[in-house]
């Protein structure tokens, strides 16, 4: 039963623990590498997309060793095992600024539970901790302002002009996807509506990323492209044109992250309309 237990642990594609108010996820690594091994990334890139539907305050990266070797080289392999888990959050979609910890511990000790299951121990003592805290959910009323404040389909039925920006705020995305989140569909749904309306207007889709380096796109994780930011815009332009919107009022581009708002980087994982044409007769 014991054997059945580890090996579950060790081949779920992701799992979290709740535990006063932090989710829990764990990589593990090959003896004396830092490496992270490719059923080990994929376990945790799925976590991470999971993560992509979470307001988070902060996510703390621990890596350890098991016992076999000196105190300085456990410390060392440690950190490097830490930093290979936070480079992956950082390519990925997750912004650098909500890692404050990432931190090497050494080894730790061995417990024997049973002698012939020893190499098993020092596997699971192979590894990197990730503790990721949640921010308190909110509560009704901050909702309703939010609601409030970022109602886009009633903005698109209000005047506007050439040049006119509406960001789709609500409409946020999947970490490393193009699809839109359960909350979002909603939403979507009667910025589509109203567009249909509003056949004065024409406009280009803009899609964006967060927290790549240096302004290149991200990674979609289904195609494998680096072209995150295209494809969340022609994931929009795609659901208009099904809902009724012409396509001959509509383009689509790929931003990359040359625009970050500035905020909350949950908020650049976002696709905004740039009003191109209004027929005003």
């Amino acid at each position: 039963m014991k054997k059945l237990i580890i090996l579950l642990i060790l081949i779920l594609n992701v799992y979290f623990v709740y535990s006063q108010n932090k989710i829990a996820h764990e990589v593990y690594f090959n003896t004396d590498e830092y490496d992270v091994p490719l059923t080990e990334e994929n376990r945790l890139l799925l976590f991470i997309s999971n993560l992509g539907e979470i307001d988070i305050e902060s996510i703390s990266i621990f890596g350890f060793c098991d016992d076999r070797g000196a105190d300085t080289y456990n410390l060392k392999l440690s950190q490097q095992r830490a930093d290979a888990i936070k480079t992956i959050f950082s390519n990925n979609e997750i912004s650098e600024s909500l890692i404050t910890n990432v931190d090497g511990k050494g080894e730790i000790l061995l417990k024997i539970v049973n002698e012939k299951s020893i190499s098993k121990i020092r596997g699971l003592n192979r590894k990197v901790e990730v503790v990721v805290k949640p921010k308190p959910p909110k509560t009704k009323e901050e909702k309703k302002i939010v609601e409030e404040k970022k109602n886009v389909p009633e903005i698109i039925k209000g005047k506007l002009s050439v040049g006119d920006k509406i960001v789709f705020e609500n409409i946020l995305f999947k970490t490393g996807y193009s699809t839109v989140a359960k909350d979002s569909k909603k939403t979507l749904e009667d910025i589509a509506k109203s567009l249909v309306e509003r056949e004065d207007i024409y406009f280009t889709i803009q899609g964006h990323v967060c927290c790549t380096k240096f302004s290149r796109d991200a990674i979609d994780r289904k195609t494998k492209k680096r072209n995150l930011s295209l494809a969340r815009a022609k994931y929009i332009y795609d659901y208009f044109a099904k809902k009724g919107v012409e396509k001959k009022r509509m383009k689509y581009v790929g931003m990359r992250r040359k625009f970050p708002l500035g905020g909350d980087p949950k908020f650049d994982r976002r696709v905004e309309i740039l009003i191109t044409y209004v027929n005003d007769n």
